[in-house]
C-alpha cells in the first residue's frame, strides 16, 4: 500500500489514531507526571532506574509508577513481558495502558520513545512533563532517508515538551554528547539538566552495573530524580543498590567461564559492550532486522574483528531477507582472517550456534552473545515468528553440553 498511497495519508492516519485513542481513554496524561526517554542506546536502561528511584524514595507527588519500555510493561506492582516485538505500542494501545495506570493509582508514567514511533505519532496527545536524552548515533538511517532525519524525529519530542501546558517541565541532557544542544535549543525555555562523567566523583555515585555506558545511563536517572524533587543522597541510595535490566549485559553463565547476553544491535552499543569485557572474546551476532540499516553490517564486522578471537555469525531477526546475505555483508567488514589463531564460522541455526560457542568455551573466557537480549520473539521469512529468548537458550545448550560430558 505504501507505495501507492501517498506519504500525507499514512500520516493523517497515524495522527488520527492518536487522538481517537487519546479521547477514548480520556486524555489520561493529564492526571500523570510523565517523562520520556530518547536517544539510540540506554533508553531501557534509564527507564528502569528512573522507575526504580521512583518507586523507593519520598518524593513531591506520592503514587504509583507506570512504565514501558523494550523489555517490559509495569503498572504499580504488576509487570509483564513486552512481546510486541516493538518497543512503544500502537496509539490506542498506549493511551489504554495509561488510562489503566491512572485507574491504578499511578502519579508518574516513565516512557521509552523512540524515532519510529514518534514518525507513526504515537507521542502525540500524550502530556509530556520530562524528556531524556542519552545519546545519538546512527539509527534507522534507511527508514529515514538520513541521519538528519533520523535527529529530527527525535527532536519533535523536545518540541512536544517545549509546548506542553504542563508546570515544572523539564529536560535531561548528556553533555558529552555532541548533539545535546540541538535537543537543547528545540525545548526552548524548559528549565535543563546536563550529565557528564565529570560529574561522577563530585556526585560520590557508585553503581553496580558494568560498563562506562551504564554510567552514563545512572547519570541520566539520577538527573531525573533531582527535576523531579527527589533528595540526592535518596536517589544514590537507589542507584547504589539498582539492579541491572533483562538481558542487558545479563551474566547468565559465571563458571567455569562466563556468558554474557545482550541486546547491543548497532555498532556504537556493540563497541561498548566488547570493550566493557575486553579483548579475546567469543562472540555470537548477527544484524538485527532484515531489510534494513545495511550499511552497519560491516562496520559491525570490523568491530567484531578487533575484540573476537572468535566470531560466530548467527541468525538475527532476518525476515523477508535472505540471512546469508546478511552474514555475507558482517563478514566483508572482517581483517584479519590472516591471522592463524582467528576462528570464524557462519552457522544459521541460532540454537546451534549459541552451542557451539559454549562448547568452544574453556576455563576463564568469555562468551557474549547479542542482538536480542531477551527479546522474546525470532522473525523471519512471510511474517513467522519463533518463540526466543537467548538467555533460555544459552541455559539449556549449557546443559546439554554438560550432560554429554564436556
Amino acid at each position: 500500500m505504501k507505495k501507492f498511497i501517498p506519504k500525507f495519508i499514512f500520516q493523517i492516519y497515524h495522527y488520527l489514531w492518536a487522538l481517537i485513542g487519546a479521547v477514548i481513554y480520556g486524555f489520561p496524561t493529564r492526571k500523570l507526571v510523565v517523562i520520556g526517554v530518547t536517544g539510540t542506546n540506554g533508553k531501557s536502561t534509564v527507564v528502569h532506574l528512573i522507575s526504580e528511584i521512583l518507586e523507593k524514595t519520598p518524593r513531591p507527588a506520592q503514587g504509583r509508577v507506570a512504565s514501558f519500555s523494550s523489555v517490559r510493561f509495569k503498572i504499580g506492582e504488576k509487570e509483564w513481558k513486552n512481546m510486541l516485538k516493538m518497543t512503544m505500542p500502537g496509539r490506542m494501545k498506549i493511551q489504554k495502558f495509561l488510562r489503566q495506570a491512572v485507574k491504578t493509582g499511578c502519579k508518574y508514567a516513565v516512557l521509552e520513545i523512540t524515532s519510529e514511533g514518534i514518525k507513526q505519532y504515537r507521542h502525540k496527545f500524550i502530556d509530556f512533563d520530562g524528556a531524556v536524552f542519552t545519546n545519538l548515533t546512527k539509527e534507522h538511517i534507511e527508514a529515514h532517508k538520513g541521519f538528519e532525519n533520523y535527529r529530527k524525529a527525535k527532536g519533535k519530542l523536545f518540541q512536544v515538551l517545549e509546548k506542553s501546558k504542563k508546570k515544572n517541565k523539564f529536560v535531561v541532557l548528556n553533555a558529552d554528547d555532541k548533539h545535546s544542544e540541538y535537543f537543547s535549543k528545540l525545548a526552548g525555555n524548559v528549565k535543563k539538566y546536563y550529565y557528564s562523567l565529570k560529574d561522577l566523583e563530585k556526585i560520590n555515585l557508585q553503581i553496580s552495573l558494568p560498563g562506562e555506558f551504564n554510567k552514563y545511563n545512572a547519570l541520566a536517572a539520577f538527573c531525573t530524580g533531582l527535576a523531579l524533587g527527589i533528595e540526592k543522597d535518596k536517589i544514590l541510595e537507589v542507584l547504589k543498590n539498582a539492579k541491572g535490566v533483562p538481558g542487558r549485559m545479563e551474566l547468565v553463565i559465571e563458571k567455569p567461564f562466563r556468558v554474557f547476553v545482550d541486546y547491543a544491535h548497532t555498532p556504537d552499543a556493540l563497541e561498548k559492550v566488547y570493550n566493557t569485557l575486553g579483548k579475546e572474546l567469543i562472540c555470537v551476532f548477527g544484524s538485527c532486522g532484515g531489510g534494513r540499516d545495511k550499511w552497519r553490517r560491516p562496520e559491525m564486522g570490523k568491530i567484531a574483528d578487533n575484540y573476537c578471537k572468535e566470531i560466530i555469525l548467527t541468525n538475527e531477526d532476518p525476515y523477508d531477507e535472505n540471512p546469508l546475505t546478511i552474514l555475507d555483508e558482517i563478514e566483508s567488514g572482517f581483517s584479519k582472517f590472516q591471522i592463524s589463531n582467528f576462528k570464524f564460522q557462519k552457522i544459521l541455526d541460532r540454537r546451534e550456534a549459541i552451542n557451539k560457542a559454549l562448547s568452544s568455551a574453556q576455563n576463564n573466557d568469555t562468551v557474549i552473545i547479542t542482538g536480542k537480549g531477551c527479546e522474546p520473539w525470532m522473525c523471519v521469512a512471510h511474517g513467522k515468528k519463533i518463540p526466543w529468548d537467548d538467555r533460555e537458550i544459552v541455559k539449556e545448550e549449557y546443559k546439554k553440553i554438560y550432560e554429554q560430558g564436556f
